[in-house]
């Protein structure tokens, strides 16, 4: 039985290896990072031996790393340019492409019935904490510069894109004068709770967004009306 546990542990840590770049030394870190609080609920588990503290550690780092790496990049860039890109960086729709592009589904333990629009990024961000615990700051900046951001990141595509869909949607209807209304819905109960939110643009639904947080899932309905207003535009 030993045998077995050490060679599933082996296996995990060489698929690790992959996305990290290095071997990883204390395996039950990442384990913990890739642990949705839904699987612990759901077996009575303490909520904080889930990936939420972690998280909480690698938003910081993820944080501290970009806010330098941009600094020096665009040297010649007033604080207002470096906070938008910056924001846009650590944005949830970004983290979460970044999180699929490296796979980190495989390896995330969630016991929702939805797939949460969220889930993705907050173990990005878990894993980077875990990273740092595991090897110390500089693997951790590492991690992010090089395995994430020269091989998956095109900055110049990053600066011509648009994440604040509701801010475009408000700024559209106050200078066309136009009725806006949102109309949101709390479904379901506990882990499995999200929201559905319709967008009324004069009177008309012109977007739908469902997530677990209620500014997320404006934010979708949002992106959903200017891609649609996009496509019959072409």
């Amino acid at each position: 039985m030993a045998l077995n546990i050490f060679r599933k542990k082996s296996e995990y840590a060489f698929k690790l290896e992959r996305i990290l770049g290095f071997y990883p030394k204390q395996i039950s870190l990442y384990q913990q990072a890739f642990t949705h609080k839904s699987m612990l609920i759901s077996t009575n588990k303490p909520v904080y031996e889930s990936n939420e503290r972690l998280e909480f550690l690698g938003d910081a780092i993820l944080d501290a790393v970009i806010s330098v790496y941009i600094f020096k990049k665009f040297p010649f860039k007033d604080e207002g340019f470096l906070t938008q890109l910056r924001s846009k960086l650590v944005s949830r729709h970004f983290l979460n492409n970044l999180a699929s592009k490296i796979g980190l589904n495989e390896f995330i333990e969630s016991n929702l019935d939805r797939e949460s629009k969220t889930v993705l990024g907050d173990a990005l961000e878990a894993l980077i904490g875990a990273i740092y615990l595991d090897k110390g700051f500089k693997k951790a900046e590492e991690f992010v510069l090089i395995r994430l951001f020269e091989t998956h990141v095109v900055l110049e595509d990053v600066l011509e894109t648009e994440t604040d869909y509701k801010s475009r949607t408000i700024e559209y209807a106050q200078k066309g004068k136009h009725k806006i209304e949102f109309e949101s819905e709390e479904l379901g109960e506990g882990n499995k709770k999200f929201y559905k939110v319709k967008l009324f643009i004069d009177n008309q639904l012109l977007g739908v967004g469902e997530a677990i947080s209620k500014k997320l899932a404006e934010q979708i309905a949002c992106e959903q009306f200017f891609k649609e207003k996009e496509e019959n535009s072409n």
